[in-house]
């Protein structure tokens, strides 16, 4: 097995095995602390930028399939795991998590302490890094580590954004007979979908309730989506800091009261700052399957999917306007609002899960009541 390094802009340095594209890559490094979806995690564009440590110690032991894909391709830059499975052992995969990896050019290191890795960026803070295994000098890589761009100030929704518009009819497939998903609403609602990273189960989630979904580039000027005469506008997830997305929230501002919107992650953080709210960057982020957040309507609490490092901070936000409608019981960050004079909402978690739990389903049907103006 040839080796492979991982170093950290503060000089930490891991070395193990060498998996995925023989190469080197750089970003953000990052840990998710979910037990299962590795593949949705690597084809998460919201990943963009980032090396991703995947705290489960066991990754690639069922394989990889189509159907389980988040977008076309994986968009980690690098992989960084406990152990990597060579054996691939379920009967939905088609490929190995190795071969899947290695074709498109990304990098993993395998057999390091993930749980000092993940310790380390909790006490100091997620922060920038190499993976190479073409590079034998750790001195250089932490360099190199050193040298690349800082999250904070990217825009990296523009990288990841489709090139052109497109449509999207297919809903929630079951994937084994015990699924009980139930068949799709009809189609009622015409959606327009900006895509700053969008993830296809937020699709197929957007079908399953009655929705044909128009998916359009992140810099479309609001009068181009209007034109295409929606009931409803979705402001998708994605990468990066949301603060230079300009273009975007220039829109946004002016689709709020002409029609229903929904965000979810980046949506929500454009909005916050459409309706005069600011970001700021999280110390290590939420990225997992497990973080609980009550709903402040309800007071039920629901067990969600995150995937961000920035957040909105409530103390920004006029709430004679806004409406704070979840919280994250873990830190109390801001978690979801919702607009008092108009149709939008947004959530700062992935209610459509892949990989997670179900609890936040209702809000793709609420969505619905909006557009049909049950709510």
């Amino acid at each position: 097995m040839n080796s492979a390094i991982l170093a950290l802009e503060d000089g930490t340095v891991f070395e193990g095995g060498s998996f995925g594209a023989p190469v080197e890559r750089s970003g953000e490094v990052v840990f998710n602390t979910a037990l299962t979806g590795y593949q949705e995690v690597f084809t998460d564009p919201s990943y963009s930028g980032q090396i991703v440590i995947l705290t489960n110690p066991e990754i690639g032991n069922y394989g990889t399939n189509p159907e389980d894909d988040e977008a076309a391709r994986p968009y980690i830059e690098g992989l960084a795991v406990r152990e990597f499975s060579a054996v691939a052992s379920n009967w939905r995969s088609q490929t190995d998590a190795d071969a899947f990896l290695r074709r498109s050019g990304i990098p993993v290191i395998a057999g390091i302490d993930t749980r000092a890795l993940v310790r380390h960026l909790r006490t100091r803070g997620v922060m920038r890094g190499v993976l190479s295994s073409s590079e034998p000098d750790a001195r250089k890589l932490v360099d190199k580590a050193r040298s690349i761009p800082s999250m904070a100030g990217l825009d990296l929704a523009s990288r990841v954004t489709t090139p052109e518009r497109y449509a999207w009819a297919q809903p929630v497939d079951a994937c084994s007979p015990s699924d009980r998903i139930g068949a799709a609403a009809e189609p009622r609602f015409h959606v327009v979908a900006y895509d700053f990273g969008i993830k296809r189960n937020i699709l197929r989630r957007l079908c399953q309730v009655g929705c044909r979904v128009t998916v359009v580039p992140a810099q479309t000027p609001a009068e181009d989506a209007l034109a295409l005469d929606p009931d409803g506008i979705f402001l998708s997830n994605g990468p990066g800091d949301p603060e230079p997305l300009r273009g975007p929230v220039a829109n946004i501002r002016k689709l709020i009261g002409r029609k229903p919107v929904f965000g979810i992650c980046l949506g929500h953080q454009l909005l916050g700052l459409a309706v005069g709210g600011k970001s700021y960057k999280l110390k290590f982020g939420h990225r997992g399957a497990n973080h609980p957040v009550r709903n402040e309507i309800t007071r039920r609490v629901e067990i969600t999917s995150h995937n961000h490092g920035f957040a909105v901070d409530p103390d920004s936000l006029n709430l004679n306007e806004i409406e704070i409608t979840h919280v994250n019981l873990n830190d109390q960050t801001l978690e979801g609002f919702r607009h008092r004079n108009h149709p939008v909402f947004c959530v700062q978690y992935h209610p459509e899960a892949a990989p997670g739990p179900h609890d936040s389903h209702y809000l793709f049907d609420d969505f619905v009541k909006l557009m049909s103006g049950n709510q």
